[in-house]
C-alpha cells in the first residue's frame, strides 16, 4: 500500500517514461500521440442527437462536383468520368427526391429504369479504382465480386444474391444504408455465352439470368442456408426476442456496375460497321484503334458477343475506358494523390525511413511499366521490382532518408552499395533535401492551379501562406492533397474557437486576423505545438495587457495579426497609446 506522502506521478511524467521505453525498443517507429485535452472552459457544448430515426440518404453532389473530385485521382478517362459521374449522381439524386417527395410516384413509376452501368476497357486503366472512389465520396457501402466465381447454381455453395448479403455486412448490418449501396462485378465478359457453337451455353447464360432480378428489383432474404454468419445472426436474434423475423433487402435502389476487358468485342463492332459501310465508300479499316471502335458499341454487338438480351437491357449506361500511354503512366506516378507512391512511402515509413522521388526516376519507372502493357498495374510491378532491394537492406542501416534518383532506378545495385557504405552521408542528405524542396514546389504549383476548385471543395480560402502550409504538411506526412487540406481546415476551425474561449473566460473580444491564423497553423504543422498550449500562451501574452487597455479606454474588441503574436508587448503598448492619443 502506498504511503499518503508518496508523490503521485504526473501524467506528463508517465507519458515521458513510456515514450522513452518505446523509443529504445522500437526506435522511432512507434510514438505516443497525446490527445488535445482542453480546460473545462474550452469544452464546447455538443448538440443533442437527433430524435428522428428515419434514415435518409445524404447525397447532394452534382455531376460537375463529382467529376472535379475524380480529376484529383484519375488520370485521363475524361469521357468515362463524365458518364459515370452524371449517371451515378442522377441515380442517387432521384432516390433523394423520392424520399423527400413520396407523392411523386414514390419511386414506383411504371417504366422506371435503373442506371446500371457497363464499363468496357483494357485491364489496369482504373475501372475498379474509380468506382471505389465514387462509393467513398458518396458514403455508401461498396462490394466487389468477380463474375468468374459464379455458376448457375452458385459459387462455393452460394449464389449471386450473396453479393447483396455482403453489402449488408459492409454496411455494418445497417439494412437502411445497404439498400443504397453499389455492387461492382468485374470480368463480366467472362460469363458471355460461347460463340464457338450453336445453342445456349447453360452455365454462363444461367449466371446472367441469376443476375437479372437483383439488377432490377427483388427481395433478397438475408438468411441463407449456406451462409453460417447469417444463420448465427438469426439464432442470436431468436434467442433475444423469442420470435422469428424474416429480414429481406429490396434491391430497387442498389446500383449495379459491371466491367470487363471485352478483348474480342472490337472485331464484332468493326465487322458490323464495315458491313454497313458497303456501298457508301466508307469502310472502317482494321487499323482503327480499338477504343474508337468500342465507342460505337451497341446492344446488338453485346448480344452477338454472348449476352442475353434481357441482361444487356439492364445495363443501359456504358462507359468506355482508354488505354494508358507512357506519358499517362508518368502522370499517374507524379499525381500527388497517387496510391502507388503513397503506399511505397508507407512501406519505408514502417522502418522510420523517409523517401522522396525525383521526376526523372518516375519517368523511367513509367517507361518500364509501359513495356509490360498492363496499364497502371505495371506501375506497381515496376516500383516494387526496382525498390525491393532497398526495402530489404536499408532498414538494417542507419539511413533514414532515401532519395530515389534516376541513378537509383538505372543502377540499383551500385546505388545501394554506395548508400550502405555510408561514405558520403552529407551528399545523401543534400540530395534528399533537394527532392523535398522540389516536391513542395510541385505541390504549391498544383494547389495554385486548382485553387478555386479546392477552396470550394474544402471550404477553405487558399491564401499564399496557406498553400505553402498545405505543401509543407503534405511533404512532412504521408497523406494525399485532400487529407492535407482537411488537416489544415481542421486546424483553422480549432484556432477560430480560440476567439470564443478567450471571450468566454475574460469577456474580451479578440479577432484573429487571417495572417495570424496562418502563422498559428504553420506552428501546428512544423512543431509539436497543440491547441491548448497556444491558448495558454495567448493568455500569458495578452490577458492582463488587454484588460488594462479595456480599463483605460473602454475598448473591448481587438484585432490580432501575426505581428501582434510575435510582439505582444509592442501591440499592447501601441493599442494603449493609440486609444489615449499618446505620442
Amino acid at each position: 500500500m502506498k504511503s499518503h506522502n508518496e508523490k503521485i506521478p504526473d501524467p506528463k511524467e508517465i507519458e515521458k517514461e513510456i515514450s522513452e521505453f518505446l523509443s529504445k525498443k522500437f526506435k522511432d517507429n512507434v510514438k505516443i500521440v497525446s490527445p488535445v485535452v482542453l480546460h473545462q472552459s474550452l469544452a464546447l457544448e455538443k448538440p443533442e442527437p437527433s430524435s428522428d430515426s428515419t434514415k435518409k440518404i445524404n447525397f447532394d453532389l452534382l455531376p460537375e462536383d463529382l467529376i472535379a473530385f475524380l480529376d484529383q485521382y484519375i488520370v485521363k478517362q475524361d469521357q468515362a468520368k463524365a458518364i459515370l459521374a452524371t449517371k451515378i449522381c442522377t441515380h442517387f439524386n432521384r432516390i433523394k427526391r423520392s424520399q423527400s417527395r413520396p407523392a411523386d410516384g414514390n419511386g414506383m413509376m411504371i417504366g422506371s429504369i435503373k442506371n446500371n452501368v457497363l464499363m468496357l476497357g483494357p485491364t489496369g486503366v482504373g475501372k475498379t479504382y474509380i468506382i471505389k472512389l465514387i462509393a467513398e465520396k458518396i458514403g455508401v457501402p461498396f462490394v466487389k465480386g468477380d463474375a468468374t466465381k459464379f455458376s448457375e447454381t452458385g459459387y462455393v455453395g452460394g449464389d449471386v444474391e450473396d453479393l447483396v448479403r455482403d453489402l449488408v455486412r459492409e454496411a455494418d448490418d445497417d439494412i437502411e444504408l445497404a439498400q443504397y449501396g453499389i455492387i461492382y462485378i468485374d470480368e463480366i465478359d467472362k460469363i458471355a455465352g460461347s460463340r464457338e457453337h450453336f445453342g445456349a451455353d447453360v452455365s454462363r447464360t444461367g449466371v446472367q439470368r441469376g443476375l437479372l432480378k437483383p439488377m432490377e428489383e427483388t427481395e433478397v432474404d438475408l438468411k441463407a442456408a449456406h451462409d453460417p454468419i447469417s444463420m448465427i445472426q438469426e439464432i442470436e436474434r431468436y434467442r433475444k426476442t423469442g420470435k422469428r423475423h424474416k429480414r429481406v433487402l429490396n434491391t430497387k435502389n442498389i446500383l449495379f456496375i459491371m466491367s470487363g476487358a471485352f478483348a474480342d468485342l472490337p472485331a464484332i463492332i468493326r465487322k458490323r460497321l464495315n458491313e454497313k459501310g458497303i456501298g457508301f465508300g466508307a469502310p472502317i479499316k482494321n487499323t482503327t484503334e480499338d477504343l474508337d471502335i468500342l465507342l460505337h458499341v451497341r446492344s446488338e454487338d453485346l448480344i452477338k458477343y454472348g449476352f442475353e438480351s434481357e441482361f444487356v437491357g439492364r445495363l443501359p449506361v456504358r462507359a468506355i475506358f482508354e488505354n494508358l500511354t507512357e506519358a499517362d503512366l508518368f502522370e499517374i506516378l507524379h499525381n500527388p494523390n497517387n496510391p502507388i507512391m503513397l503506399g511505397k512511402k508507407l512501406d519505408f515509413a514502417a522502418y522510420g525511413i523517409d523517401i522522396k522521388f525525383d521526376e526523372d526516376a518516375l519517368k523511367i519507372l513509367a517507361k518500364i511499366a509501359s513495356e509490360e502493357n498492363t496499364g497502371a498495374r505495371g506501375l506497381v510491378s515496376a516500383v516494387e521490382g526496382t525498390l525491393l532491394p532497398f526495402e530489404r537492406k536499408l532498414p538494417s542501416t542507419s539511413i533514414r532518408e532515401f532519395p530515389v534518383t534516376e541513378r537509383v532506378i538505372r543502377n540499383p545495385e551500385e546505388a545501394l552499395a554506395e548508400m550502405t557504405a555510408a561514405k558520403d552521408s552529407d551528399a545523401l542528405h543534400s540530395t534528399f533535401e533537394e527532392l523535398s524542396r522540389k516536391e513542395q514546389a510541385f505541390i504549391r504549383d498544383y494547389l495554385k492551379s486548382n485553387t478555386g476548385k479546392l477552396a470550394e471543395n474544402y471550404s477553405l480560402t487558399m491564401t499564399a501562406a496557406r498553400i505553402a502550409t498545405v505543401a509543407n504538411c503534405y511533404s512532412r506526412h504521408i497523406v494525399d492533397v485532400g487529407t492535407a487540406i482537411r488537416q489544415i481546415r481542421s486546424y483553422y476551425d480549432e484556432v477560430k474557437q480560440i476567439e470564443l474561449f478567450f471571450f468566454k473566460n475574460h469577456d474580451i473580444n479578440v479577432v484573429l486576423e487571417e495572417d495570424a491564423i496562418d502563422y498559428i497553423i504553420e506552428k501546428f504543422v512544423t512543431s509539436d505545438m497543440h491547441l491548448d498550449e497556444f491558448y495558454k500562451k495567448l493568455n500569458i501574452d495578452f490577458e492582463h495587457g488587454l484588460k488594462l487597455v479595456r480599463e483605460k479606454t473602454g475598448k473591448n474588441r481587438f484585432f490580432i495579426n501575426r505581428e501582434a503574436l510575435l510582439n505582444p508587448e509592442t501591440y499592447i503598448r501601441n493599442s494603449l497609446a493609440t486609444a489615449l492619443n499618446l505620442p
